[in-house]
């Protein structure tokens, strides 16, 4: 009966997205647009200097670029934290908190089905500008590489996921979270790899960063399937974004339970 509960949950959150379809594949045609302009970026940049850029070719950063766009449409949640901190602030929780159900339970059951429609309706146009750049793409050459790299997508989505709910948990202390938002996303944005591969980074900060959870929410998950990390580095990067996912984990579930303690159950 549990499991049963939350695929009904599940199902929910398919057909939610679905009903906003267009509007998700809008989205996703309009990030190409910032991925065409790195890759006249990258050809300028290459063009002048003459020579690879962090051990870095041309194609080898445009394929980095095309695997964090898919990673991406893959695995981002899509607006969870404005949708958890709406049910805190306009009382919506209180028809879920007299039934037997958890809300992280919940609120991931819908996350998987908002990927699962996100990534159908537009895995086609991501696959297309693969197509597009197929000189540039090099699969890889190990087969247990796809079994790693499925490994590190599935726990980069968590991670992603447990952040995300934890500051939205915020909602509970603060009626505006979108400043709190703005900023773990700008660090998040430029820590994660989505301007430039963190190898490009002084080695100092390099290493910070790789005790840090943003670089496992995108950046480590393309770098196994790039394999440019393999054996004992690969298996401790797998160790430490595992690490992060329980503590996000936790996080979360002691900003919730914390929260409720105090909620005022206005509204719903």
């Amino acid at each position: 009966m549990t499991l049963a509960k939350y695929r009904t949950i599940f199902g929910v959150g398919l057909q939610n997205t679905l009903v906003y379809r267009w509007n998700f594949l809008l989205r996703s045609v309009f990030e190409v647009i910032p991925l065409l302009g790195t890759v006249f970026l990258w050809r300028a940049i290459f063009a002048s200097r003459h020579e690879p850029v962090g051990g870095y070719g041309f194609g080898s950063m445009i394929y980095y670029f095309l695997l964090t766009n898919l990673v991406t449409n893959l695995i981002t949640p899509t607006e969870d934290e404005w949708q958890i901190a709406a049910d805190i602030r306009e009382g919506q929780i209180n028809s879920l908190l007299v039934k037997p159900l958890d809300y992280l339970g919940y609120r991931v059951s819908l996350f998987l089905g908002y990927r699962v429609t996100y990534s159908a309706l537009t895995l086609p146009l991501v696959l297309g500008l693969f197509v597009c750049f197929s000189r540039y793409v090099t699969l890889p050459r190990h087969g247990e590489t796809w079994a790693w790299g499925l490994l590190s997508l599935t726990l980069a989505a968590f991670l992603q996921f447990f952040v995300t709910y934890a500051v939205a948990m915020l909602a509970f202390w603060i009626l505006e979270i979108s400043t709190v938002v703005f900023i773990v996303y700008s660090f998040e944005y430029f820590l994660s790899g989505h301007l430039f591969p963190l190898d490009l980074l002084p080695g100092g900060v390099r290493r910070l960063t790789d005790w840090l959870p943003f670089s496992y929410e995108l950046f480590f998950p393309v770098a196994v399937i790039q394999e440019s990390i393999r054996g004992p580095a690969l298996y401790q990067g797998l160790v430490i974004q595992a690490v992060w996912v329980a503590v996000m984990w936790g996080v979360g579930q002691l900003m919730w339970r914390r929260g409720v303690r105090r909620y005022q159950a206005f509204g719903g």
